[in-house]
C-alpha cells in the first residue's frame, strides 16, 4: 500500500461531547438518508446520491459504480463532475483503480494525496484527495462510491465516518432499487409475452362466423387471464357439413394455451378426414395419450352440423351437455359421455338431434356455469337455461349476463360459448 493512502479503521473512538459541526453533519446524514431510502427508481436514486454528496461536501466529482457479478467488473452508473469517464465505463475488480481495489477487499480506501496512491486513476486534474467506499448489504458487494476533493487531505476522520454511515444507507437503497427494477422488468417482460401469446391465441380462433344457409352460428371466448385453455372452432367439411368444437384444456395460463394449440392442430387434421364425431374423438384421444404430459387432459364437445339434413350429431369427451331449445322446451342433451381426452383409452358415444326452424343449440364451457358472484353463488345451469330460452339470446348476451352476474368477483375461469340458431 502506498504511503500516501490508508485503509480506514471503522472502530469508533471513545465517546466525547459532540461539537456544533458534528451535530450539523449528523443532521445532514439523517436528512440525506431519509431522501434516498424513499426512492425506488434506480437511475433517479443514483443521480441524486452523487449530486447531493458532491454539492454537500464541496467535491470535484462523485461517482457510483455498480457490481456486475457475471463479468467481475464495476460499472459506472452515476457520475457528477468527472469528464473523463461516462456511464457504462467499467473497471476490473482487483485490477483497476481505487474502485477495483475496494471492490476486491471490501474495505474503504482513502487517498489524502492522490499523487501518492498507486491505485488512483486520474479524472479531473484538480482532484487532490479521494475516498472510495464499498457498498455492502449482508456482506455482499453492491457497488462502490467515490468522492474526490480539490484539497489535500480534504476528508477529516469525522467526514469519513459520516460518508461511511451514509454509504450504509446508500447500499441498502441501491440494493432495494435494483431488486425493484429487476422485478419491474420481469413483470414487463411477462406482460409483453402474455400479450403476444394472447394475440397468437386469438388468431387461432375463428375470424368470423361461418356462412351456412338456414343457420346462424356464432362463438365467443373470454379468457380469465391474458391467455387461456378454452377454445372453439368451426371446421368446413364440405357437402354443407361443418365441424363444431368447443374444448377446455385443464389448467390456466400459458401452459393451457400451448396444449390448446396442439389439440387444435390435431383435431383439425382428423376432422378433415370426414370421420364421425365419435371416431374423431377416439383417434384424437390416442394421439393425446402419447403426446400430452401426465395429468393434463381436455374436455371437449365435437359436433357435425349437416345443414341439408338439418341434424346435429355430437360426441362428448367429459364435457358439459349441450343445451337444446326447440318446440318441446329447453333441455340439456343427455349422452353417454366419454372420459376427458388424454387420460386413458375409451370409446365415445354419439347422439343426433334434429334442428327444425326456430330451434337453438348451445355449447358452453364450465367457466359459464361455475362463474361466481361476490356472494360466492354460482351462475349455474338453471340461469343458463333461462337466459338461452329468451328469443333474443345470443352468444354475446350469454357472456354479458355471466359477466354481469360475476360483477366485482370477476371471471375465475375461461368462459366460452357457441350459439347455433336454425
Amino acid at each position: 500500500m502506498s504511503t500516501g493512502s490508508r485503509i480506514f479503521n471503522p472502530e469508533l473512538p471513545a465517546v466525547r461531547p459532540l461539537d456544533l459541526q458534528q451535530v450539523e453533519d449528523l443532521l445532514k446524514l439523517q436528512k440525506a438518508a431519509q431522501k434516498i431510502t424513499s426512492i425506488l427508481d434506480l437511475d433517479q436514486l443514483i443521480d441524486k446520491i452523487v449530486n447531493d454528496v458532491a454539492r454537500s461536501f464541496g467535491c470535484v466529482e462523485a461517482n457510483l459504480y455498480l457490481h456486475d457479478e457475471e463479468r467481475a467488473e464495476m460499472v459506472l452508473a452515476g457520475v457528477c463532475g468527472c469528464t473523463e469517464f461516462h456511464k457504462g465505463h467499467s473497471l476490473k475488480i482487483g485490477k483497476e483503480g481505487m474502485v477495483g481495489y475496494v471492490a476486491a477487499t471490501g474495505q474503504m480506501r482513502y487517498a489524502p494525496d492522490v499523487r501518492q496512491d498507486s491505485y488512483y486513476m486520474a479524472c479531473e486534474p484538480s482532484t487532490q484527495s479521494e475516498v472510495a467506499i464499498p457498498l455492502l448489504v449482508g456482506g455482499k458487494l453492491v457497488g462502490v462510491f467515490t468522492a474526490s476533493h480539490p484539497e489535500l487531505d480534504a476528508f477529516p476522520t469525522s467526514q469519513l465516518r459520516l460518508l461511511q454511515s451514509l454509504c450504509n444507507h446508500v447500499a441498502v437503497a441501491v440494493h432495494n432499487a435494483r431488486l425493484f427494477q429487476h422485478e419491474k422488468h420481469a413483470r414487463q417482460k411477462m406482460h409483453s409475452e402474455a400479450q403476444e401469446a394472447r394475440a397468437i391465441q386469438q388468431a387461432l380462433l375463428p375470424k368470423s362466423s361461418p356462412y351456412i344457409p338456414g343457420f346462424a352460428i356464432s362463438g365467443l371466448s373470454l379468457p380469465a387471464g391474458a391467455v387461456g385453455g378454452d377454445w372453439y372452432d368451426f371446421i368446413p367439411l364440405g357437402e354443407k357439413r361443418w365441424g363444431l368444437v368447443l374444448a377446455d384444456v385443464s389448467g390456466k395460463g400459458t401452459a393451457a394455451a400451448l396444449l390448446m394449440s396442439a389439440t387444435r392442430g390435431m383435431l383439425r387434421s382428423l376432422a378433415e378426414a370426414c370421420c364421425t364425431p365419435g371416431e374423431v374423438l377416439s383417434k384424437l384421444n390416442r394421439l393425446m395419450m402419447d403426446d400430452f404430459p401426465n395429468g393434463r387432459f381436455v374436455t371437449m364437445i365435437y359436433a357435425v352440423l349437416d345443414a341439408e339434413k338439418r341434424t346435429l350429431s355430437f360426441a362428448s369427451a367429459g364435457h358439459l351437455p349441450p343445451l337444446l331449445i326447440d318446440g318441446s322446451g329447453v333441455r340439456f342433451l343427455a349422452s353417454e359421455q366419454g372420459m376427458p381426452l388424454g387420460l386413458g383409452c375409451g370409446d365415445f358415444s354419439e347422439a343426433t338431434v334434429s334442428l327444425p326452424e326456430g330451434s337453438r343449440a348451445v355449447f358452453y364451457s364450465d367457466g359459464i356455469t361455475e362463474a361466481e358472484s361476490s356472494a360466492e353463488e354460482q351462475y349455474g345451469a338453471e340461469r343458463l337455461q333461462a337466459h338461452a330460452a329468451s328469443p333474443d339470446a345470443t352468444a354475446e348476451s350469454i357472456l354479458s349476463d355471466v359477466r354481469s352476474f360475476a360483477n366485482s368477483a370477476g371471471l375465475r375461469d375461461d368462459a366460452s360459448v357457441i350459439f347455433i340458431r336454425a
